[in-house]
């Protein structure tokens, strides 16, 4: 009775838009699925590398920057930052990334921490603001 109430009150254009944003999504998601695990994590500061580790080895890194140390954990195949002493801590946030493409930035800290590896062995980026 609810979804017949629901369907009452929109229009087709409503129901197209609906259908194609589910659409997107699932298709990033088997976008997303496709990609190759990574091989290596990248960590740079202000353009320049400053780290690189395979992501088989597991440890434990502490990066320096403007605001102070930024820790980096490599575990199981994944990379994450772990501690940061940015104000909003969103590289934390951000999760653990293993594929090869996937970034993590800790802007206040001038970090970006990428994967590399797989198919798509270092290719460059398209755009990289600064």
């Amino acid at each position: 009775m609810m979804i017949r109430d629901l369907l009452g009150r929109t229009t087709i254009l409503d129901r197209a838009i609906v259908l194609v944003l589910a659409a997107a999504a699932v298709s990033l998601v088997f976008f997303q699925a496709g990609r190759p695990p990574g091989e290596k994590v990248i960590v740079e500061r202000d353009g320049r590398v400053v780290f690189t580790a395979p992501l088989a080895v597991d440890r434990t890194v502490r990066l320096d920057g403007p605001l102070g140390p930024t820790t980096l954990k490599i575990h199981d195949g994944k990379a994450c930052v772990t501690d940061s002493p940015c104000p909003l801590k969103i590289c934390m946030g951000m999760g653990e990334v293993a594929r090869s493409g996937d970034l993590v930035a800790c802007v206040p800290n001038h970090l970006l921490i990428r994967v590399s590896g797989g198919r798509e062995k270092d290719k460059e980026y398209d755009l990289l603001s600064r």
